[in-house]
């Protein structure tokens, strides 16, 4: 019985020892139970107004989609103006092409499947300037 006892304490303490899930708390479940999108009236303003159009800068560009290899140097990538010397003196439309089409291990638009040939050729230019 002792055994017992001792059994059913250490069970106990252990159940109330046990770290606070902050995921059942009653904000927690009100974030989860948000809606996704919202509704507006007509003649108001909607948020997709808020959101900026046109093209992106080369830097905005490069810091979505080109930094994770070309920051690094991931698989061959360019970063260095030395890495990019080479490349740059096979021409512009060479560069363009491999960005635009793909090459060896970079994917075709650099993983920016949105992006405008505009867009991919000012982030070529930011990318070799640094």
């Amino acid at each position: 019985m002792k055994k017992l006892s001792a059994a059913l304490l250490l069970l106990s303490t252990a159940a109330v020892a046990q770290p606070y899930d902050n995921s059942l708390t009653e904000e927690a479940i009100k974030q989860r139970l948000q809606p996704i999108g919202s509704v507006y009236l007509a003649g108001a303003e909607s948020a997709a107004a808020a959101v900026p159009t046109g093209p992106r800068s080369g830097e905005q560009v490069y810091q979505a989609s080109c930094f994770a290899c070309h920051g690094t140097g991931a698989l061959g990538a360019p970063k260095t103006a030395d890495d990019w010397a080479a490349r740059l003196a096979k021409g512009s439309e060479v560069l363009l092409d491999h960005a635009i089409n793909g090459f060896n291990a970079m994917p075709p638009r650099g993983t920016c499947m949105d992006c405008s040939d505009d867009e991919i050729a000012a982030a070529i230019k930011f990318m070799t300037k640094n």
